[in-house]
């Protein structure tokens, strides 16, 4: 199948969505499909038109010089219509965010080409997103036009069907779960609790109701139990949050960004993961540290109950109070949190890149269905 995934963003730029959508198509292109990718942003040393090929994938750079870089093209129909007459598509399977002028574009040249078009948004919808994409009628047309619209968690999806009363479809992100597997017995120290998390640190990642959840379970769990945390990741809280955690008192490491095989080694000398995000769509940081057998303990408003069963192989928290008791549970019966590891390091979980590679072909099917019956 020739498949061509649009994002706003792409390599060199890394995120959340970046590294799905590479991954996705890397391992679609490994399953024998013919996968190339469109993005308003930028190569290697500034190109901005033109193909190149990055990991093995022809990369195709529709950019202009604007400040900051953001990826937008003035005529991104016309130039998304031509790349696909040029390199014709069996399905553009379209990657959103919170504001995706480029993508959307490239939803209605697929539209206008009659090419299938499947829509995954990788972002919780708030109240302002609404006119960010001017508002619902947009998608509705699309979804009769036989868009399959996707999200990549079933909260995600809800706050999508909301916004335009069609049915959304979840097409998960996805990890290599083998490359996470646990490499050695999960080995508890008596007396300690350790705690992870990887994030970025912005404020929509709620590090400083991270730190207050601890500090609020080192209080509950003295002096029998003592908590250290280790916080993997960067960005524009860094300070704060370390100065933070020295006001309450947490016995916190940052670490900054670390490569995937060190993080690897940070969670098998770690106890439990916490994130205290509530605009989390999905979580891919905490599913890799659930394939590693960590419990995982999270928002309930977050997309992570995709991964999580709570009280099984971690906890949902209904609000930041919940979120210490729940840590602070873990710290006080060992044989719960032992159990919840060896269910975790025991089980593969779901989003394995064979399942959402099968199940991105669903959608793709659909798509082609839909587009014949309209």
């Amino acid at each position: 199948m020739r498949i061509v995934h649009v994002s706003d963003c792409y390599l060199p730029r890394t995120g959340g969505i970046e590294t799905q959508v590479r991954s996705l198509a890397l391992a679609q292109a490994a399953a024998g499909d013919d996968v190339r990718i469109i993005t308003a942003s930028p190569g290697h040393d500034g190109v901005r038109a033109g193909h190149e090929i990055v990991d093995g994938l022809d990369v195709e750079r529709i950019a202009v010089e604007l400040p900051g870089e953001i990826p937008i093209h003035p005529r991104t129909r016309a130039r998304v219509v031509d790349s696909l007459r040029e390199h014709p598509a069996d399905v553009v399977h379209v990657h959103a965010g919170v504001i995706s002028p480029f993508a959307w574009g490239a939803v209605r040249a697929a539209q206008q080409l009659g090419v299938p078009a499947v829509v995954t948004v990788h972002s919780v919808w708030g109240p302002l997103a609404r006119p960010a994409f001017g508002a619902s009628n947009a998608l509705v047309r699309w979804a009769q036009w036989g868009v399959a619209l996707s999200a990549v968690s079933q909260v995600a999806a809800d706050r999508v069907s909301e916004a335009v009363g069609v049915d959304v479809a979840v097409l998960p992100n996805g990890i290599d779960a083998a490359a996470w597997r646990p490499q050695r017995p999960w080995a508890a120290k008596p007396g300690e609790l350790r705690v992870v998390s990887v994030l970025r640190l912005a404020p929509r990642k709620r590090v400083g109701a991270l730190l207050t959840a601890i500090a609020r379970a080192s209080v509950l769990l003295a002096p029998q139990v003592s908590v250290s945390a280790m916080i993997i990741g960067d960005g524009p809280e860094r300070a704060r949050a370390e100065r933070l955690a020295r006001r309450l008192g947490v016995d916190a490491r940052f670490t900054g960004r670390l490569p995937a095989h060190l993080i690897r080694e940070r969670f098998a000398d770690s106890d439990v993961f916490v994130q205290a995000s509530v605009k989390e769509s999905f979580g891919i940081a905490a599913l890799e540290a659930r394939a590693a057998g960590l419990p995982v303990i999270a928002r309930a408003q977050a997309g992570s109950g995709e991964f999580i069963a709570d009280g099984l192989n971690g906890f949902l928290a209904v609000d930041d109070r919940a979120l210490a008791d729940r840590l602070a549970l873990l710290g006080r019966d060992p044989e719960l949190l032992a159990r919840m590891h060896e269910v975790n390091a025991g089980t593969e979980p779901e989003q394995t890149w064979a399942r959402v590679c099968a199940r991105a072909q669903e959608l793709y099917a659909r798509a082609a269905a839909a587009g014949t019956s309209t």
